[in-house]
């Protein structure tokens, strides 16, 4: 079972991430390396990790006590621009989640875990570029996904993420939270079997019976009420305000359904700023990844934490049923 692992932007963090990882034995299964040799030697020799690099055509080809990587030949040492938004980089990265989206979908690797890209690298050559996630979709055929993220005490997934808040209250539509809390409860009890979830308000108090709005009423309650005459288990609509608490002390509930980007992000970033992962629910394949961004500013120096992406990979492995542990 190996993990189809992207380097991300080569002028960010993403590869010294994958070799201090390596060097520092946190690689507990098997992953392939979808990136550019030239820059993880560069990276391995500047940061002086001596991390044995070898390049292979697939998962078949793999060696134990090396990094095992499908080299793209994209971007070489001399190209490399580190801290800097680079169309060269930025191009890259986005061969690397295609190249790697491919093995996963042929079952060549069994998920993938993805390092940082640069959204404004990359659109220098795809201006259609909006992020990983909706690359990885429409790859896959998928006309909507949502983004999970997940630490050790909170799980949060989101009806809406990288819009206005007028757009977002603008996707509080039963269908759409119908089709979130689905994929939602399907990845949650695979994680934890009897998990609960709840689905949280809109507005302050959730509403308060239609005084603060009415979406509760005419969207949000009906989606629940649909799920649970499903069997799911579902409660909500939850006040925003007090939901939080509820899942992380009361420990009532195991996620929780948000209605827009920064209701899930603001608590889980709060809690567990360096070890939260970033899922993709409602794809054909796994897909975990890193919570954070390229790190420009600290990149080569040897000194971006691992943590992130050591848990991306472990909860790929439980989203695929391998345990508990990489």
């Amino acid at each position: 079972m190996t993990l189809g692992v992207t380097m991300g932007d080569s002028s960010g963090v993403g590869p010294e991430i994958i070799l201090k990882a390596f060097r520092n034995r946190e690689i507990q299964h098997p992953i392939l390396v979808f990136g550019d040799l030239a820059v993880l030697d560069y990276a391995n020799q500047h940061l002086g990790f001596s991390v044995p690099l070898r390049v292979v055509a697939d998962a078949r080809d793999l060696q134990d006590g090396c990094l095992n990587v499908v080299d793209l030949a994209l971007v070489k040492a001399t190209d490399l621009q580190p801290g800097r938004i680079s169309q060269r980089s930025g191009a890259a990265a986005r061969a690397y989640v295609v190249a790697a989206t491919q093995a996963a979908l042929r079952g060549d690797v069994a998920a993938i875990v993805t390092l940082p890209m640069n959204k404004e690298a990359t659109q220098l050559s795809d201006a259609a570029f909006t992020g990983h996630t909706e690359l990885i979709a429409g790859l896959c055929g998928v006309p909507m996904v949502t983004i999970m993220l997940a630490s050790d005490q909170l799980i949060v997934t989101h009806v809406s993420t990288h819009c206005s808040l007028q757009t977002a209250i603008g996707r509080v539509k039963k269908e759409r939270i119908q089709r979130i809390i689905q994929s939602t409860v399907d990845a949650v009890t695979r994680l934890k079997p009897g998990a609960k979830v709840a689905v949280a308000g809109l507005n302050p108090h959730a509403g308060e019976n239609g005084l603060f709005g009415r979406e509760e009423i005419e969207e949000i309650q009906p989606a629940v009420e649909w799920a649970k005459a499903q069997g799911m288990p579902v409660e909500g609509p939850v006040p925003p305000d007090t939901v939080f608490f509820q899942a992380v002390v009361r420990k009532r509930y195991d996620a929780v359904v948000c209605m827009y980007h920064d209701q899930g992000h603001i608590p889980l970033k709060l809690l567990d700023f360096e070890g939260g992962v970033n899922v993709t629910v409602g794809l054909p394949i796994v897909r975990t990844s890193v919570d954070h961004g390229t790190a420009f500013d600290i990149a080569y120096q040897g000194v971006a934490s691992t943590k992130s992406f050591v848990k991306a990979m472990e909860f790929a492995v439980r989203l695929i049923g391998g345990g508990t542990k990489c």
